[in-house]
């Protein structure tokens, strides 16, 4: 049976794994369901349509589930969804989606979510990503599996960032940010590759070669973007990860960060 604080507001059509805690003085709505060993802190609100799942640790004061900060929002019944394995850290915001997008904000699993992000409507977060503290999304944004927010990064809405991303504290995006390379500044401006980032995921000396060679074929040889992505099939055809690189230019929508 879930073990639930005798402060806690628990709604009765709430759905409850028999292995949940519940802390003092949180609320969770009629239309949540929490996955077995999750953890849910004091005073953290959880409602809206909102599903979490397995094994994930949020922490005191959050509020999960609530209302879009969209102006077109009239009560439909959009939704959050939240994976297995994730840390939520206080005073974080994740809200759910709007039924001009997808209608649905989604996190994936095992990410490391630190004090005051934000998530807002109808974002998408892949695996394993970190968002340090006062990382915000703002609409309609993507960020991909592996990616690490510094700390104040704010990302625009209809932004994407690629998998293996880095960008650097107080970081400003506007536009697209092409998976395994580090970005930082006010806007946001390629770095380089994320090579030691990378090297930690185990990417072999192959495939950091072969990345190089697209990062230099992307930002230092003065390509348009057309012209690099010509140039880059060859390399994607021998390394999925080029691949990758080019299957993400196929679909920036913002234009990439140059």
């Amino acid at each position: 049976m879930a073990r639930i604080h005798p402060t806690a507001l628990v709604a009765p059509g709430a759905r409850l794994a028999d292995d949940v805690e519940i802390g003092p003085y949180a609320i969770v709505g009629e239309h949540v369901e929490i996955g077995a060993g999750t953890h849910i802190g004091a005073h953290a609100v959880i409602t809206g349509h909102t599903r979490i799942g397995a094994r994930n640790q949020i922490f005191h004061f959050v509020s999960l589930g609530e209302a879009p900060q969209d102006k077109k929002y009239a009560g439909e019944p959009t939704r959050l969804e939240i994976g297995d394995d994730n840390v939520v850290r206080e005073f974080c915001t994740f809200n759910t989606g709007t039924v001009q997008d997808r209608g649905v904000t989604t996190i994936g699993n095992h990410n490391w979510i630190m004090a005051y992000v934000h998530i807002a409507h109808d974002c998408v977060v892949g695996d394993r990503t970190v968002f340090a503290n006062n990382a915000s999304l703002a609409g309609h944004a993507e960020v991909g599996d592996f990616a690490i927010l510094g700390g104040f990064t704010g990302v625009h809405q209809f932004c994407k960032i690629g998998a293996y991303v880095m960008t650097g504290i107080s970081s400003v995006v506007f536009k697209d940010i092409p998976p395994f390379i580090m970005a930082s500044g006010q806007p946001a401006a390629p770095h380089g590759l994320n090579s030691e980032g990378l090297k930690r995921r185990g990417f072999s000396a192959e495939s950091l070669s072969a990345l190089k060679r697209a990062y230099k074929i992307l930002y230092r040889e003065g390509n348009t973007l057309a012209e690099a992505q010509a140039k880059l099939a060859p390399e994607a055809a021998q390394h999925p990860e080029v691949q990758q690189l080019l299957d993400f230019l196929a679909r920036a929508g913002r234009g990439i960060i140059r």
